[in-house]
């Protein structure tokens, strides 16, 4: 599936989703985790992409309380309208994470049940991105699947597409490409959700 329409099924959604999402804690203890790693490295700036960002919510409020700034990515427009409406001091690219370029490097990545919707023949182009944009000692957290392939999933009446490498293949690429492993959780056991944290060296 072109992620052009993932956006676009994101933008149908956006104003439902971010009500929902507006009291939850999902996520909220694998990113307390992820930023105790960055918090014993001493850098001189903290930075963080929040790539599938939504709307700004819980994930991004966290990372403001522990003064990071924030640099946002969504496929959906509508989605960084919302972001950005929250948080208007921050920077907000609607843009798809398979084509965007920059040169700048961040001290945490977060892509939080986001880039499981690249399609297949893109996760480790992606992968390999992600790690790229990571300084010295930046710390990388994201979920995927342990599955290999893809499908497709209803939720809110329309089809949304997933895919992955699953854990080892993902774990493989991370290791390639200067990341040390931090931890890999499958966090809703027996389903396939898998949470993965990486420190870049």
């Amino acid at each position: 599936m072109d992620p052009i329409q993932t956006g676009n099924q994101y933008n149908v959604i956006a104003h439902v989703w971010d009500e929902q999402q507006k009291d939850s804690s999902y996520g909220i203890e694998s990113l307390m985790r992820a930023i105790e790693y960055c918090n014993q490295f001493d850098y001189q700036r903290k930075i963080a992409l929040d790539i599938g960002c939504g709307s700004g919510g819980r994930m991004m409020r966290l990372l403001v309380q522990h003064e990071f700034g924030i640099v946002g990515l969504d496929i959906s427009e509508s989605m960084v309208t919302l972001a950005k409406q929250k948080h208007p001091e921050y920077i907000f690219h609607h843009a798809d994470i398979c084509t965007w370029q920059t040169q700048e490097q961040f001290q945490c990545i977060i892509a939080w049940d986001s880039i499981f919707h690249v399609p297949y023949d893109q996760q480790e182009q992606v992968l390999i991105k992600l790690c790229s944009m990571l300084v010295k000692d930046g710390i990388l957290l994201f979920t995927c699947g342990d599955d290999i392939g893809y499908h497709l999933s209803e939720w809110q009446d329309m089809s949304f597409y997933y895919s992955s490498l699953g854990i080892n293949r993902t774990l493989e690429i991370l290791m390639q490409n200067n990341c040390d492993i931090r931890h890999v959780e499958l966090d809703q056991f027996p389903q396939k959700h898998t949470v993965i944290i990486a420190k870049k060296y």
